[in-house]
């Protein structure tokens, strides 16, 4: 089989570098395409020369078209809105679409869905191996505690860039602890809490945000119960890890039909 010709949109930013590195790393996939938004100074320059790979002959364009029409597939940390519009370009095209993207709302999320009956989206909140693990682990621990004796919080620290709060990863594991426990995430989290809160409810799946520095990424789920802490953790080091999951999630998707699937299902979790 022929090399899986990969999109990176948002090339010149920091995750988009990120992939191209790892694209030239590694075996059965090529970059095939490199996008910016209009008006970028990179328009026009070469997509692997800007990562430090050296020349590809691949330029940067704001043009995400043509290079959806003869690529395989398309590699996506952007934004929402962006995630969207190049969700609807995948469909056309029949192709592969990993969205690493965090921060989507319901419509959003309701958007790419649809988009996914003609194209293969691969959508997680986090592409590496270990922080999936950790989520089936947190589902598997949420659903042997009893919720009346173990309160669940979660708590994330990540570079002081980030701009959506709590992280994608962060609400990934709250719905696995939700999942454990049968219940919605979205009627039981409490994300703020300042002044007099009261007695904790017992049912909440409470988050806490840190940004600041250079963190890449840190998860902790804390399951407290009557004399005892379980505390979860996933450290990232590196960015790289987010790339190579989301290559890797672009090669599972590559024979498989139109549907949204998640990194569960890459990892076979």
């Amino acid at each position: 089989m022929t090399d899986m010709r990969l999109v990176v949109v948002g090339a010149a930013g920091r995750m988009g570098q990120q992939l191209i590195r790892t694209i030239h790393t590694m075996d059965g996939v090529c970059v095939a395409g490199a996008i910016e938004r209009a008006g970028s100074p990179h328009i026009g320059k070469d997509a692997g020369e800007i990562s430090g790979v050296g020349v590809i002959d691949v330029p940067i364009t704001d043009d995400p078209l043509p290079a959806f029409a003869k690529a395989d597939g398309v590699l996506d940390f952007t934004m929402p809105a962006a995630s969207v519009e190049f969700a609807g370009y995948a469909a056309q095209a029949r192709i592969v679409h990993v969205i690493g993207t965090t921060g989507c709302g319901p419509d959003d999320d309701a958007k790419i869905a649809a988009a996914a009956r003609h194209a293969t989206i691969v959508k997680a909140g986090n592409m590496s191996l270990g922080v999936n693990l950790l989520a089936v682990l947190v589902e598997q621990a949420a659903k042997a505690l009893d919720p009346r004796d173990f309160d669940i919080e979660i708590l994330e620290m990540h570079h002081r860039h980030k701009v959506d709060a709590p992280s994608g990863t962060a609400l990934l594991l709250g719905e696995a602890a939700a999942a454990g426990r049968a219940m919605s995430l979205a009627e039981n989290s409490v994300r703020v809490r300042d002044g007099h809160t009261g007695v904790r409810p017992g049912k909440a799946i409470g988050f806490a945000t840190l940004r600041g520095g250079s963190v890449v990424g840190e998860h902790s789920v804390f399951l407290a119960g009557p004399g005892e802490r379980i505390a979860l953790s996933h450290h990232a080091e590196d960015r790289s890890i987010f790339a190579r999951g989301a290559v890797k999630a672009a090669l599972w998707g590559r024979d498989k039909k139109p549907g949204l699937y998640s990194m569960r299902n890459v990892l076979g979790l």
